[in-house]
């Protein structure tokens, strides 16, 4: 099964859309480091384990090259490093909406998805409709999530009888 790394803004807005059982429905193993599990999401999002939410340790070497990365990407916090060099460890893919871990994951080569491709693959494999992914959408919205709206619309459009 092809694992998905994801930062923590991925796990708010489907959290917010409420949509995130439906995240570990997905044919994908959901992944996130140990460290950021523990230093942010363990006290609100414990849940999320249960779910299915895998933690993994990142090794030494993995470690160094998230301070590297941390010390190369100054607006890139530690947590999402963290995220980026477990994707890199694990050659898998990292999924983020933050534009900072973004620009540096391209810079790494990393195979880098956000917050509406994963709604999308809900849609092809039928674990959503596109009502409820349009209703997703809205609660992310107006939970000031920073989903581009555009775009998810334009997603939906796609597959809109």
């Amino acid at each position: 099964m092809e694992l998905l790394v994801s930062d923590t803004n991925v796990i708010i807005d489907l959290e917010i859309g409420g949509i995130i059982e439906e995240l570990f429905l997905l044919s994908y193993q959901i992944g996130v480091p140990d460290v950021l599990y523990d230093q942010e999401l363990q006290e609100h999002h414990a849940h999320l384990k249960e779910l299915g939410l895998k933690t993994f340790v990142l090794e030494s070497s993995t470690m160094v090259l998230a301070a590297e990365l941390n010390n190369k990407y100054k607006r890139t916090s530690l947590m999402d490093c963290f995220a980026l060099a477990l994707a890199l460890q694990e050659r898998a893919t990292l999924i983020t909406g933050d534009r900072e871990l973004r620009a540096a994951a391209k810079k790494e080569n990393a195979v880098l998805k956000g917050t509406i491709w994963l709604v999308e693959i809900m849609i092809i494999e039928n674990i959503i409709s596109t009502k409820k992914a349009f209703q997703a959408s809205k609660k992310m919205e107006q939970g000031d999530r920073r989903v581009p709206q555009n775009q998810f619309i334009k997603m939906l459009d796609r597959y809109r009888a």
